[in-house]
């Protein structure tokens, strides 16, 4: 039985095809949870003693998938992406193209194909239960059942990998992760590759010194410490704790003792309490990390959030072979190469929130939206549009769609929800596919967080279509 037992016939279906294949196409998707899940599928066809070849696609559209049809490969693995375009894919499987074997978790289209691994045909959530480097990982546990590898952990050290996909794919509920998210949590857990622990919900445990994780730390806002480095400073020298090293330098979170951990928890949980922090947010200072156990202390690699944002500074910068390598263990150029992208990606981040906010967005009816132009990355634009909902301007409670230019003749369109948006009856991947398809487009994606591709030009008929549809869904 595979970690998914809903999953089991599928992904030992799947399997079959990659295990007799003379060689596989295997092609992913650019954000972190396409780089694992690459990595995690690569591995495994590697064990199983499968050739095969790696691409990359930031969108899987019909050009994409000819490109990919053109290739000497008979088969072809789809990791994070091929369900949204299975109408295309089955096109060419008919034609006798190809043989695909999709392994995916987002949004199928209106086809069939047999060799076919998704969460959401057996009634998973695909948002927040499985995301698509669990897919892979299913696959890849299906695939040791199938040829015997000679790895005594039969793919299940693979998990840590696939759990820095579901983090990066922001699949945490409330902080950790749901659902068949669990199974593959307890299987790394019991080869000893991943850590789950309850420990200080900050973005940089590892890697920031701790006055910079404290100012920061966005996941609460402490008034005279959160974007206060003076605070943060004066916050710590405060504690009766010994907080730099030998040489003067302030140590970092991963650094310190249980008891000095401790410490510091408790005097910030004082503080937030003391500033009229809500007793719901305080609580939010502590929750479930992630740790990958194998990993150096202090570098990136060791908290699978942390892992996730470095892997998605290399691939939506053109390097995602960079950030394949880093996955399958080269700690050493291509670690340092990810690192400087990272810094690149951070400021960009950063530029692009503060073109937003000193421009702000525009409203509909239903939903609010902006149009960057060439001025944000159309690899990043997303990324930007969760980053804006909630800030002084934007309304956390419609959804956002953010425009940015991906050519002369296209527009990439990204949207991004809430969990309580999509409670209230929000699907953005549906808003994605239909406005797109009504302005000679195409998209689709996740209820909470979608993309799509139209024609530049044509951004006003699609706010239009999309507004009308949300308005739908949310009964307005």
């Amino acid at each position: 039985m595979g970690p998914v037992p809903a999953l089991d016939d599928r992904a030992a279906a799947c399997a079959r095809p990659l295990c007799e294949a003379e060689s596989v196409l295997l092609a992913s998707h650019i954000d972190a949870d396409g780089l694992t899940s690459a990595a995690v599928a690569a591995t495994a066809l590697e064990r199983a003693g499968v050739p095969f070849e790696v691409v990359f696609k930031n969108q899987l559209d019909d050009r994409e998938i000819a490109t990919i049809a053109a290739t000497d490969h008979e088969t072809v693995l789809f990791t994070d992406f091929g369900s949204g375009q299975l109408d295309a894919i089955a096109a060419h499987e008919a034609a006798g193209d190809f043989t695909p074997v999709i392994a995916d978790h987002h949004q199928p289209a209106d086809a069939d194909t047999e060799f076919h691994l998704n969460p959401l045909l057996e009634g998973i959530d695909g948002a927040s239960e499985l995301s698509g480097a669990g897919a892979a990982y299913v696959l890849a546990r299906a695939l040791a059942a199938e040829v015997d590898t000679g790895e005594p952990t039969d793919n299940r050290d693979l998990a840590a990998l696939a759990v820095v996909g579901a983090i990066g794919d922001m699949q945490a509920v409330g902080g950790e992760l749901v659902g068949a998210n669990r199974a593959l949590v307890a299987e790394g857990i019991e080869v000893d590759v991943l850590a789950e622990v309850t420990d200080l919900a900050l973005y940089g445990t590892q890697t920031r010194p701790l006055p910079k994780l404290l100012e920061y730390g966005s996941e609460v806002d402490i008034p005279g410490i959160s974007n206060d480095e003076a605070g943060a400073v004066a916050f710590l020298r405060d504690l009766d704790l010994d907080l730099t090293d030998g040489d003067g330098d302030w140590r970092r979170w991963a650094d310190l003792t249980d008891d000095e951990r401790r410490t510091v928890v408790s005097a910030l949980v004082r503080r937030a309490i003391e500033r009229g922090v809500p007793a719901d947010q305080v609580d939010d200072l502590v929750g479930t990390t992630y740790t990958l156990t194998e990993e150096a202390v202090g570098t990136e690699l060791r908290d699978a959030s942390e892992f996730s944002t470095l892997l998605n500074a290399t691939a939506r910068y053109e390097r995602a072979d960079v950030g394949l390598a880093v996955c399958l263990g080269n700690r050493d150029g291509a670690l340092e190469r990810a690192r400087t992208l990272l810094q690149n990606h951070r400021r960009n981040l950063s530029e692009g929130l503060t073109w937003v906010q000193e421009r702000g967005v525009e409203r509909a009816e239903h939903v609010q939206y902006f149009d960057a132009g060439d001025a944000i990355r159309e690899t990043i634009v997303g990324i930007v549009a969760g980053m804006a909902l909630g800030v002084e301007g934007v309304d956390a409670g419609r959804p956002i769609i953010a425009f940015a230019a991906k050519s002369d003749e296209e527009t990439k369109v990204s949207g991004r929800g809430t969990g309580r948006l999509v409670g209230q009856g929000l699907d953005l991947s549906a808003v994605m596919s239909e406005a797109a398809g009504a302005v000679g487009g195409g998209g689709g994606g996740h209820d909470v967080a979608a993309g799509a591709t139209i024609p530049a030009g044509r951004e006003d008929e699609f706010v239009a279509q999309a507004d009308d549809l949300v308005g739908e869904q949310l009964g307005g």
